[in-house]
This record gives C-alpha cells, sequence and structure tokens, in this order.
C-alpha cells in the first residue's frame, strides 16, 4: 500500500482530558465524576432515554459516588438560540458554584446543548449565546472557563464529545452556527457502545454517514495534521466495514464498537483537521430546508468526493486503498472504488439519493449555495464558487 504522510508543521492537538472507551463503560462514570466536581447538571438527548430506565441506573451511580445529580432538560431536536438562552437562565436561577459540571447523556444536539450551556454559565458578558457565535452574533470571546462537561454519548456518528465547538441554530434569522473555543471540549467523554443499540436503524444510518463525512473531510481539508492523518484512516475503514451491519442488525456487538470507535475518531479529527464542501452544504440544508445533517452528509459526500479529487487525488486514493484493504492500479482507481463503496453503502442504509425524496425544491437551491460558504466549506482543499455549489445541488436533484 502507498505510503502518505503531511509534511511536519507546528500544529496544536486538543482531545477529552480522558476517554473511556467500552462495551458497558458507563459503570465508570461515577469513579471519574468526583475528580471534577460535587455536583452534575444533566442533559438529556431524548425521554426515550429515561423511559429505558438510564437516567435512573446513571443516577443511582452517580449518587452512590457521592454526586449531587440536579436535571435540567431533555433535547429531541438540533440545540436552538433559545434553547441555550433559557437553560443557561435556568442553571443561573439555581445558582452557579465552583464544584459545578455538566452531564450531558445522549446525541450530538444534548452534547451541543450541555457545552454551550456550561460556557454561558459563567460569562455574562452578553444577552445570549448569538453574542459569541462565529459570523452573527457580536464576536464576544469567552473569557472565564466554562464549566467542566461529561459527556456520554448514546448515538455513533457527530463525535461531539470530542470536539471543541458547540453547533447552535436559530429559526429567526435562519443559522446553524458554532460557539468555538478549546475549553468547551468535554474533560472526559464515556463513549459505551451499548448505549447506541437501541436507536432507530435510521438514526444509526444517517449518524454513521455524518462519521464518515468527518473522517473522509478531515483527511483531505487544506487544515489537515498529523495526527488526525494517522486516526481518520482506521476510522473509515471500521465505519465502511461494519456500519451496514449495525444497521441491519442492531444487536450486533462488534459492529456497535466499530461504529462507537470510528465517531468517537471522527470527532477528534474534525476537532483537530477542520472539514470542506460537504458539512458547509450540509449546514445550509439544514436551516433552509430542515434537512437532518447526517443525512445531508449522506447525499453530499459523493459529490464532494468528485469535486475535489482534482485537487487531492493522491489522499484519496490512500484512503481508498487503507479503508478498503484493497491494492489498486492507480490512483483514479482507488478513487472510484472509494466513492463505488460509499455510494453502495448509501443503498444498503436505504438513504434517499435525491434532494426532491426529502422535501428540497429546486427554488431553494440559490439560497442554499449561497449559505454554504461557512466555517466548513472554507476547510475545502479547493476552491468551490456559489455558482459550482448550485450546479452540484442541481445535479443532485
Amino acid at each position: 500500500m502507498t505510503s502518505f504522510a503531511v509534511p511536519l508543521q507546528p500544529y496544536h492537538f486538543v482531545t477529552p482530558r480522558k476517554i473511556i472507551f467500552g462495551w458497558g463503560c458507563r459503570q465508570h462514570l461515577a469513579e471519574e465524576l468526583p475528580r471534577w466536581g460535587r455536583r452534575v447538571f444533566v442533559v438529556c438527548g431524548s425521554r426515550t432515554l429515561e423511559k429505558q430506565g438510564l437516567l435512573d441506573e446513571l443516577r443511582w451511580l452517580v449518587e452512590k459516588a457521592g454526586i449531587i445529580w440536579q436535571f435540567l432538560t431533555t433535547i429531541s431536536r438540533e440545540p436552538l438560540v433559545c434553547d441555550v438562552d433559557g437553560v443557561t437562565r435556568q442553571l443561573q436561577a439555581i445558582g452557579v458554584r465552583p464544584g459545578d459540571l455538566l452531564l450531558a447523556i445522549g446525541g450530538g444536539s444534548a452534547i451541543d446543548l450541555a457545552k454551550a450551556v456550561a460556557a454561558m454559565a459563567t460569562n455574562s458578558q452578553g444577552d445570549s449565546v448569538q453574542d459569541y457565535l462565529e459570523n452573527v452574533g457580536r464576536g464576544l470571546k469567552l473569557t472565564q472557563p466554562p464549566l467542566p462537561v461529561a459527556a456520554v454519548p448514546t448515538t455513533a456518528g457527530t463525535g461531539t464529545e470530542a470536539t471543541r465547538n458547540a453547533v447552535i441554530s436559530s429559526l429567526d434569522p435562519p443559522f446553524k452556527k458554532s460557539l468555538r473555543d478549546d475549553r468547551v471540549m468535554p474533560l472526559v467523554a464515556v463513549v459505551d457502545p451499548e448505549l447506541t443499540v437501541t436507536q432507530p436503524p435510521s438514526v444509526t444510518a444517517t449518524c454513521g454517514m455524518d462519521a464518515i463525512t468527518q473522517l473522509v473531510e478531515s483527511f483531505i481539508s487544506n487544515r489537515r495534521k498529523p495526527i488526525p492523518q494517522l486516526l481518520a484512516p482506521e476510522g473509515l475503514r471500521l465505519a465502511l466495514k461494519w456500519l451496514a451491519t449495525a444497521y441491519r442488525d442492531p444487536d450486533h456487538r462488534e459492529a456497535r464498537e466499530a461504529m462507537a470507535h470510528a465517531a468517537l475518531l471522527s470527532g477528534i479529527c474534525l476537532a483537530n483537521g477542520g472539514l470542506g464542501m460537504a458539512h458547509g452544504i450540509a449546514a445550509a440544508l439544514g436551516v433552509v430546508a430542515g434537512i437532518p445533517h447526517g443525512l445531508a452528509c449522506a447525499m453530499l459526500l459523493p459529490a464532494a468526493l468528485r469535486t475535489n479529487r482534482s485537487a487531492v487525488g493522491h489522499e484519496l486514493a490512500y484512503l481508498g486503498r487503507y479503508a478498503l484493504d484493497k491494492d489498486f492500479p492507480n490512483d483514479d482507481a482507488a478513487v472510484d472504488a472509494l466513492i463505488e463503496a460509499v455510494e453502495q453503502l448509501r443503498a444498503d442504509l436505504r438513504l434517499p439519493q435525491k434532494l426532491r425524496e426529502i422535501g428540497v425544491s429546486q427554488e431553494m437551491i440559490p439560497k442554499i449555495a449561497a449559505g454554504s460558504f461557512g466555517t466548513s466549506m472554507s476547510g475545502n482543499p479547493r476552491l468551490v464558487s456559489q455558482e459550482e455549489v448550485e450546479d452540484i445541488l442541481r445535479n443532485l436533484y
């Protein structure tokens, strides 16, 4: 297999202070929390977790360790500005004191909400979290350290348990932007693949495709770094091999472990290596058309691979050879095989192939294209014009 290496230049690398990974490892949460605080404010990702008894189980473990458990909220959608502001007010009304921390149990939405609230709880220069979001607020920066965050993901996709931003949306005005600061990175990530078993197949599919897109885009990003370059190919290998199995057989332990690890690696990689075109357009699809993020990534990844192969063909060929564990006669054949594998996986997961199938109208296309040029798009390895994005979207229609 042809080797690939990024030229060594100065870089920064951030991860959670501690990562605990493994089937059933949530049992270790009670051992970790006393190291960071004495009272936890809990953000949950869905009422299903409550009905399944997961919250009761974790509460018993936490309180047995002498930690005070304070439930804050449940969120079942991508967090909005009003969600962050409302929960922050709730937390401030209770009163924040030394030894407090946030515990997020759920998917990316719950973890993002917890990270944003943790930051706003200790920073009051602005009137709203919007004042701190990239490119839409007042450009305020965090002057005080956020409350510590412990993350327990229950989906395998976003990797938010290992990222240094919180993605927050708004309906009026419409946007999806990040609160970004190294200090919102969770201090501890407890990644228990067993918690993903009860996710619906559709969530397994779209979250998995989000992880795959993050692994690919962080590898080819113009901000790519040496450590993510080592991690992303292995994460992609796991995801391409096991996602369809996790989708078909939710109780398959090896598949669930592989996908949880791939998602974790994808978060580490995007936090340190950036993203690209697929995520840029996916964000705009979410804002303009309300398309779930993972589904949008699944639809756009093949187009992003084709668009970028002229600039990073060698890198994509390396990914193809490594992730598919095959040799190919030349780089073009390896890239073709990678694109084909992604498209076949998308079909195996029974995901929509065309924008018209998910409620996107042709009239939305110019607005989606115009909204695609945020932080993610700035990491794309080649320049893409708004007109080119419109053409890509029309070809997907």
